[in-house]
């Protein structure tokens, strides 16, 4: 076998494969196999039907085209690799001359990833917020803990802003109530936000026993996104009393004896929090910086499939998991559908240079995963899907997905080393240690949100 091949563009190749006829051989003497337990002739016992007969009844073309659609894949993988191409996707291939008994010649394009130089990396600078944790912020924490620790007890008032009531609700569109359009006994905290819109205005002033009407557009069930009328009725309003904030409260809510303890406890929790937005942030802000470094060509095809793809999870993972469609997303958005093509596109863009960048980086400082690195993000992965570091490991090794977790904590190590040696500030105009940060470090390939299956090597 002989092959060439020719750059169409900095992302696109053809290859040019030319076999001779003797490398048909084996695929061949399979074709006349498959064929043969296929097919009956009379006269000849099932598997046992020479060659030349199954040309003179069935066709050598048919033959042939069995051979060459076992044979391609081999060559042109044989092609790819005698070449160093790392391709992506699936080819497009062409036979250009079959000829029995000669040569089999074919041409393959392919998109490949594009060669990246990178520079040197150790003059990025970047900015990020400073770590600040003020009075108010410890006293909000510990109300919003104290909020959690509230009781309540029934009151023989009109509703106010803040009580829990218990209601009875019945909806109606068209006239007629629909019947997953009853709920008794719904247990609501006026002003939260967590029912349909306008009902703190409808339950506001009810007592128990009283009932009021109000229109909304209902955000689930067999009638999601259609306007209907709402009947609300309080059948008990209770009034939110909040714990006093001392040392009982504190033993009551923590494992601290001391109401100051707790503060103290809550300062640290808050700069830990803000410590870890800071890593973050100087990862995102790194990357951004090492990006703007390197050319890097998107190949046309890839970007497509990745846009789609990313519109795909998105209508029907995550939008459809929360009953909205994707207008009425857009319209919560307060986005036009322009602006939304725009962004995904402009993700997609980003998400495939950060990858194709991490790679090189990757083989550039020579970076290898361990076991335990590939032990700790799989359990990362597995806490955030919600299944057992088991169960994800499982659907991971049954999917073949291991190469792509090894890869996502490839990229991550890469990014690692390029923010170690980027310089760092707050907004104070300090130098940030993210030293101790390591451990938290977010990975880039979830960063970046790329599709491993969209961009395999």
């Amino acid at each position: 076998m002989k092959s060439a091949v020719e750059t169409l563009n900095p992302t696109r190749v053809r290859l040019t494969v030319e076999v001779p006829f003797e490398e048909l051989k084996d695929s061949l003497d399979a074709a006349y196999k498959k064929i043969n337990q296929q097919v009956t002739v009379k006269g000849f016992r099932k598997g046992k039907i020479p060659a030349r007969v199954i040309d003179q009844r069935f066709g050598r073309g048919a033959v042939l085209e069995e051979a060459v659609n076992d044979a391609l894949p081999k060559f042109y993988t044989e092609a790819v690799n005698e070449a160093e191409l790392n391709p992506l996707g699936q080819p497009e291939v062409d036979i250009t001359e079959l000829k029995d008994g000669e040569t089999l010649n074919f041409t393959a394009e392919v998109d490949v990833r594009p060669a990246l130089e990178i520079p040197d990396y150790s003059g990025i600078e970047v900015e990020v917020d400073a770590v600040e944790v003020t009075d108010e912020d410890v006293e909000k924490s510990v109300e919003q803990l104290r909020e959690r620790f509230a009781s309540t007890s029934p009151v023989e008032r009109a509703a106010e802003d803040g009580d829990v009531v218990t209601i009875d609700l019945e909806a109606k569109v068209d006239g007629e109530v629909l019947e997953d359009g009853i709920a008794n006994g719904v247990s609501y905290t006026i002003g939260s936000g967590e029912l349909l819109d306008g009902i703190d205005d409808a339950v506001k002033g009810l007592s128990a026993g009283e009932e009021g009407t109000f229109t909304s557009e209902l955000k689930g069930g067999s009638a999601a996104g259609k306007e209907a009328e709402v009947t609300v009725k309080v059948t008990q309003v209770a009034a939110r009393e909040l714990p006093e904030l001392d040392d009982e409260f504190a033993q009551l809510a923590s494992e601290f004896d001391t109401l100051e303890e707790l503060r103290a406890d809550s300062r640290k929790r808050l700069e830990n929090m803000k410590q870890f937005d800071q890593a973050t942030q100087a990862q995102e802000r790194v990357l951004d910086k090492l990006l703007e470094l390197v050319e890097v060509p998107v190949p046309e095809k890839l970007l497509e499939d990745e846009i789609n793809t990313r519109k795909h999870n998105l209508e029907h993972h995550q939008l459809a998991q929360m009953g909205l469609t994707l207008e009425k997303y857009l319209e919560i958005q307060g986005k036009t559908a322009e602006e939304f093509e725009t962004e995904t596109r402009e993700a997609a863009v980003k998400g495939i240079k950060t990858q194709f960048v991490l790679d090189e980086l990757v083989k550039k400082e020579q970076l290898n995963v361990n076991q335990e690195e590939l032990t700790e993000h799989l359990m990362r992965r597995a806490a955030s899907s919600g299944m057992s570091p088991d169960q994800f490991a499982q659907a991971v090794v049954e999917g073949g997905q291991v190469p792509l977790l090894v890869g996502e904590v490839a990229r991550g190590k890469a990014l690692a080393v390029v923010v170690e040696a980027a310089t760092v500030k707050d907004t104070n105009g300090e130098v940030v240690d993210l030293s101790d940060e390591e451990e938290e470090e977010t990975e880039a390939a979830e960063a970046s949100e790329t599709s491993e299956e969209n961009a395999e090597d």
